[in-house]
């Protein structure tokens, strides 16, 4: 085990292990899945929380009884990554009842279609052959394919066939299955991955298996999107962490898994606010042909962030739990604007179950249906008009315009 990089202070790492949540969790895992390392801090464990966050659930019963697992992040002092230790992915049930669209936001739809163009004039994608690995329900794909007139193949159990319009003109073809060394013989000259990686614990392997289905195409271009951790941890976001992302990304950690799988990293940055880290990778032709990217600096501050997140949550927690009883004694109606992962992580990780009724979406597929975990029901905006809430928490900031938008 070769060791990537060393933090400036040990006295970090001793800090760490000594703000480290003593509770004891059942771990599956106890070494690193990005290198192996058993150099392994645990930080932050949750019990029984719900397994999946975007399947429906048809009834409030279905919602609170759905399976729960354990959540036990370990930071590696190695190389930066994060991974719920206690994972079992037996739990997961990846299929067409999943509903993680973003579609119905018009702030998201603009983020989409400026991300699509700038791959598209940055990589030269016109009448070129694209794979999406979690293609979701082929948003994104079908961008690629209408803006660059290009050939898409995506790839993502919870594809429903009925919703899409394969009338419009575009040649795409969509696998409803996990992407796997069987598909290796599908060719591409851009290969994208958005938001699925986190979901994936195992990560070098599946990296390293991306790399050999690419194969001497060295002029093959990959592209991965996936949440930025230190956003989580500078925000102290507890409800951006669930079961279903088993693996956290910092640019440090991200860059090393990619140079340690035989590509060459060309690009890293930030969008959406800060929330989505993007790395842009081409294949070498063996590991460590190139110098890497000295990343301490990195390292020493996400290290830092993650003592100061184990401090502090427990705080961030007991004033979560102050200003909801108080809004809840003084007879106000709270609502949550968005049903997705963030906000039955939010609900789950405080335990709220009365104090809160309704949570509030814009995708109508998810409208009367329930929030796994706590059982609150899924409404649409109109319902605010007869419910009138005194309070809307919204579960992602940068859509806040939009939703004053819909409020007014």
């Amino acid at each position: 085990m070769n060791t990537y990089y060393q933090t400036k202070d040990s006295q970090m790492i001793g800090a760490l292990k000594t703000f480290s949540n003593p509770e004891p969790i059942t771990l599956n895992h106890s070494s690193c899945p990005g290198c192996s390392s058993m150099d392994i801090s645990m930080f932050y464990t949750l019990k029984a929380v719900p397994a999946h966050s975007v399947l429906i659930m048809p009834s409030r019963s279905d919602a609170i009884n759905y399976p729960k697992g354990n959540i036990a992040l370990g930071f590696c002092h190695n190389c930066g990554f994060i991974s719920n230790l206690a994972f079992d992915p037996s739990l997961l049930e990846y299929c067409s009842e999943c509903e993680e669209s973003q579609g119905f936001s018009d702030t998201f739809n603009s983020f989409h279609r400026n991300l699509a163009q700038y791959l598209i004039n940055k990589f030269d994608l016109y009448n070129k052959d694209i794979i999406e690995i979690g293609c979701g329900k082929g948003d994104f794909l079908t961008l690629l394919c209408q803006l660059g007139n290009n050939r898409g193949i995506g790839f993502d159990p919870a594809f429903v066939r009925e919703r899409f319009d394969f009338n419009n003109k575009i040649q795409v073809k969509f696998i409803e299955d996990f992407f796997s060394e069987k598909y290796s013989h599908y060719k591409a000259d851009f290969i994208c991955c958005k938001m699925t990686l986190e979901h994936i614990h195992q990560t070098k392997h599946f990296v390293t298996m991306v790399r050999n289905s690419i194969q001497d195409r060295l002029n093959t271009i990959v592209f991965f999107q996936v949440p930025n951790v230190m956003q989580i941890f500078n925000e102290f976001a507890f409800w951006d962490i669930y079961y279903e992302h088993c693996s956290y990304f910092s640019v440090n950690s991200l860059r090393n898994l990619f140079e340690n799988s035989d590509f060459y990293v060309i690009n890293t940055w930030l969008d959406y606010d800060e929330q989505y880290l993007m790395i842009e990778a081409k294949p070498e032709e063996e590991n460590n042909t190139r110098a890497k990217k000295n990343t301490y600096d990195t390292l020493y501050q996400l290290t830092n962030n993650v003592i100061l997140f184990t401090k502090n949550y427990r705080s961030i927690f007991r004033k979560w739990h102050q200003f909801l009883n108080q809004a809840y004694r003084q007879d106000k109606k709270i609502v949550l604007w968005g049903s997705g992962s963030k906000a039955v992580s939010f609900l789950t990780t405080l335990k709220i179950y009365d104090l809160i009724r309704y949570v509030v979406d814009i995708n109508s597929y998810r409208w009367d249906t329930f929030i796994a975990g706590t059982g609150q029901k899924i409404v649409s905006p109109d319902f605010l008009t007869q419910y009138k809430p005194d309070i809307v928490i919204v579960m992602n900031p940068i859509y806040i315009p939009e939703v004053k938008s819909h409020l007014h």
